[in-house]
């Protein structure tokens, strides 16, 4: 089995003041209005991540931004060092 790194980001409201999430009393969520140059950021965001070798594992949008959680897999350099 492979060995990880996690990193945790925190991108402020302003950077996604258009974007707006819904969620339910059951706890499902939804987006809302989303402007595509607010989508365009998110998707710049990830893929930055991405480029870096960085896995999405989950994001929490909460009233002041974004809290993302990304893993990548060590390399046996890495886990040996």
């Amino acid at each position: 089995m492979g060995s990880f790194e996690y990193r945790v980001t925190v991108h402020p409201a302003e950077a996604f003041s258009q974007m707006i999430l819904f969620c339910s009393r059951d706890g499902s969520c939804n987006a809302e209005v989303v402007p595509a140059e607010q989508i365009r950021k998110m998707e710049s965001m990830l893929n930055e991540g991405g480029l870096q070798g960085w896995e999405l594992v989950q994001a929490s949008f909460g009233k002041d931004g974004v809290l993302v959680f990304w893993k990548r897999q060590l390399n046996s350099s890495a886990r040996s060092a």
